[in-house]
């Protein structure tokens, strides 16, 4: 287990082969199991720990709503003949929270989506649109993993609140990177994971608030106040609750670097390879992420080459890497296939530095102009044939 910070890796270690009981953690570190946020109760009223992403958008999309109040829902029976609308944003949520939401359409639930421009981003007016009496869910992903566009949360969240709807984000990529305030911004239900923000890989969380009443996950236990019953992963659990203390604690200065970084990075892509697109919102992005498209060139052998010269990148998001397809976000925001298979994302870290941007930027216009020389449609176009 690699984390990204030794103070994580030691709060974990004291308890990483002990029984989960309370005698064996410091009463502070065993706060972070029950809620996750006693330390900062202005934050977090209510968190519940998962073991996969997975779980954390199920618990929330399969929770049985039917009839709404502003801080209460009452969970019945389901009776498809009362099947209610869920809002989603068509093409940036991730492939994870898209089978929860197709598995209610299956169950009779109603689902929109909504459409989103070339940016990545919903529009405001389309969501007041697509609102009917009947809407009792808006769930939409705070920023895409793959492009990196950030969605005008706090609006959102405000248009729900006017609404009497729940409002779901899923933060997974967004905690860490851009500051959040689930009481000011009207968010209902957040989903987020430890391992994008240096915390140990297969622990993630559900910030619910108080007083929204959803179906339990897993039914035997009271552990997590019933919602997950199952022995917690108390190490995990500490590594998490550490992580995002020091990842919160830190934010400014981190995105200060990372935006210095990433401004360099893309000007000089942009600026070294023609025939270059970037993707996602120029402003309203992840400080981390750089995603592009090269035309006349295939992501896949452009990654290849590039990972043989010592640089990681992707094609699409980790949820699809099995996959051959041209990502869904990219096809969502406008591109046709050709232009889409040849996309490279590249995200930024806390231990990237100035060299290793400057690396990039001397790597990767050579592999893409070599790459380019075997396409016979590069050539008749840079001989404007």
């Amino acid at each position: 287990m690699i984390l990204g910070d030794g103070m994580i890796g030691q709060m974990m270690e004291p308890v990483e082969f002990k029984s989960p009981k309370k005698r064996e953690l410091p009463p502070k570190d065993w706060a972070t199991v029950g809620t996750g946020g006693r330390r900062k109760p202005n934050i977090i009223n209510s968190l519940y720990l998962a073991a996969e992403e997975l779980e954390k958008h199920n618990i929330k999309l399969q929770a049985k709503y039917k009839e709404i109040k502003e801080n209460e829902v009452k969970v019945e029976s389901y009776n498809i003949e009362d099947a209610d609308v869920v809002i989603a944003a068509y093409g940036t949520t991730s492939r994870i929270a898209r089978t929860a939401i197709s598995q209610l359409e299956k169950e009779g639930y109603k689902v929109t989506y909504l459409p989103v421009d070339s940016y990545g981003m919903i529009s405001l007016e389309d969501l007041k649109a697509s609102i009917t009496d009947e809407t009792i869910l808006i769930s939409i992903m705070y920023a895409n993993n793959e492009i990196g566009t950030v969605q005008p949360i706090e609006e959102i969240g405000k248009i729900a609140r006017e609404r009497k709807i729940y409002f779901h984000t899923d933060a997974v990529q967004a905690v860490g990177n851009v500051k959040i305030d689930v009481k000011a911004q009207n968010i209902d239900m957040l989903s987020l994971s430890g391992h994008k923000f240096y915390g140990p890989k297969g622990i993630g969380a559900l910030y619910i608030r108080k007083g929204t009443k959803i179906l339990n996950l897993i039914l035997g236990g009271g552990q997590e106040r019933g919602r997950r019953a199952g022995t917690e992963n108390v190490p995990g659990i500490v590594g998490l609750g550490k992580a995002i203390e020091l990842a919160t604690e830190n934010i400014d200065s981190h995105n200060e670097k990372l935006l210095k970084m990433r401004k360099k990075l893309i000007d000089g892509v942009m600026e070294k390879i023609p025939y270059t697109r970037l993707n996602g919102h120029p402003e309203k992005r992840l400080p981390n992420n750089a995603n592009f498209c090269f035309q006349y060139i295939e992501g896949e052998s452009l990654l290849l080459n590039l990972d043989m010269k010592g640089i990681a990148g992707s094609s699409g998001s980790a949820c699809t890497s099995g996959s051959l397809d041209p990502s869904h976000v990219l096809l969502a925001i406008g591109l046709s296939h050709e232009i889409a298979h040849g996309s490279l994302r590249l995200t930024l870290g806390d231990d990237n530095t100035e060299e290793d941007i400057d690396y990039v930027l001397e790597v990767l216009p050579e592999i893409v102009q070599r790459l380019r020389s075997m396409s016979p449609l590069y050539e008749k176009v840079k001989g404007g044939k």
